[in-house]
């Protein structure tokens, strides 16, 4: 009798933080899981993150007509998303409001789609529930392109921006390939990556055995060396006849300091960062006299569902139906995170990870990765790197461009 009230409990589940173009096939996963496994309860989903549960602005799923399929193809954030930090536990008035509302739509689920952050957010309201005696599983749902959370293997979202970044460079390159003799010399992409090189080391898939389309990447874990970087580019040009660049908007110099940090901080303290591209395209001109280009990915690296890695879609709908497992299993301050098994050939399975061992914890580029002048990605590095952008799925068409519908959303009536 005691299961049975358990699992009459209602759910909760917000998305959090930059979005991804698979964070909906999270969502897709744990939702239809969800309702399959608590058939008589409800899930309710909070607009704009945990921002929407504060400000009595929820969606009930109960409602939605159109098929949950509908999450699998659509870029963004379904329900929209925030950036929002919760106080610390000594703030007993406001865990007591945010458990009032809680009690109120009778929910013992809470499930916080999203990052480090996010996994500080999820462990926080887990241990509030302990210390304010409220009966709640919280369980957190991994998602980054950023690749940096600790515990899990890799993360959902970075597979898809690794893939359009080495298959962005891969084009730009053999555009500026074309034009060099005459044109355009060096062309720079600035990419996301606060303290961690992931997305940029992504750029190395874009070489084969045979040839090279990316030449330099600039990584956070390597403090910039002005000399030696300028050097290479002149020698990449004196070769290839051009020389293209992926860097890290989280590039640091020799300070350690970030090379591109501006005055501007996000609600959890964070520099705002941007503008990388266009000072080491500067420097470029300044030192080398070669015309050049530069680009930043932004929001286009991690928005392309267009061309999103099969095997990170498949990842990103495992770990939501994992989360609602790990719920009915009765635990809670934990995330479902990926194992992996195998390279060749890749194989990997779903684990546990204790979100005390996840939150404020960044994983960065292991040594063995970075090529030892600083600018390459290993073998080992890409014998990672490469099954996370296996396989395609392309979204449907209309008209010559994706249609993207999303399901429909009802706020719950207060």
């Amino acid at each position: 009798m005691e299961y049975m009230i358990t699992v009459m409990k209602n759910a909760f589940y917000a998305q959090s933080g930059g979005v991804t173009s698979v964070i909906n096939c999270s969502a897709y996963g744990l939702i239809s899981k969800f309702k399959k496994d608590f058939s008589t309860a409800n899930i309710y989903a909070s607009k704009n993150g945990i921002v929407g549960l504060l400000e009595d602005e929820l969606y009930d799923l109960s409602k939605t007509k159109k098929p949950l399929e509908n999450l699998l193809e659509m870029p963004g954030g379904a329900f929209g998303s925030c950036r929002f930090k919760l106080p610390d536990l000594d703030d007993e008035k406001f865990y007591n409001d945010l458990f009032q509302r809680l009690d109120k739509l009778f929910i013992g689920y809470f499930f916080y789609n999203g990052g480090n952050d996010s996994a500080d957010t999820c462990l926080k309201v887990a241990k509030a529930a302990d210390k304010f005696g409220y009966d709640l599983k919280a369980i957190a749902v991994p998602k980054t392109i950023d690749n940096d959370l600790a515990v899990t293997d890799n993360c959902p979202g970075f597979g898809s921006v690794a893939k359009y970044v080495a298959t962005s460079a891969k084009e730009a390159s053999l555009d500026i390939r074309s034009m060099c003799k005459t044109s355009t010399k060096v062309f720079v992409l600035e990419v996301m990556g606060r303290h961690a090189g992931w997305i940029a080391a992504s750029g190395e898939l874009a070489n084969t055995t045979n040839d090279t389309f990316v030449h330099k990447i600039l990584l956070p874990e390597r403090k910039f060396n002005k000399e030696k970087f300028l050097a290479g580019v002149e020698a990449d040009v004196s070769k290839h006849g051009y020389s293209v660049i992926v860097a890290s908007e989280g590039l640091k110099d020799q300070n350690g300091e970030l090379y591109a940090a501006t005055k501007e901080t996000d609600s959890f303290g964070h520099s705002q960062l941007g503008g990388l591209a266009p000072k080491i395209a500067s420097l470029i001109t300044d030192e080398l006299g070669f015309k050049n280009h530069w680009s930043v990915a932004d929001y286009l690296q991690r928005s392309a569902r267009h061309i999103s890695s099969s095997t990170d879609i498949e990842q990103a709908i495992a770990v939501g139906k994992a989360a609602v497992s790990l719920a009915a299993e009765g635990k809670s301050g934990v995330m479902p995170v990926i194992k992996r098994l195998s390279n060749k050939p890749y194989r990997w399975e779903i684990s546990t990870g204790d979100l005390k061992d996840i939150a404020n914890e960044e994983k960065v580029l292991p040594e063995n990765f970075i090529s030892e002048d600083g600018f390459r990605i290993t073998g080992d590095g890409q014998d990672y790197l490469r099954p996370l952008i296996s396989g395609e799925s392309f979204p449907k068409f209309a008209d010559g461009v994706p249609i993207y519908e999303n399901i429909d959303l009802h706020l719950r009536e207060i």
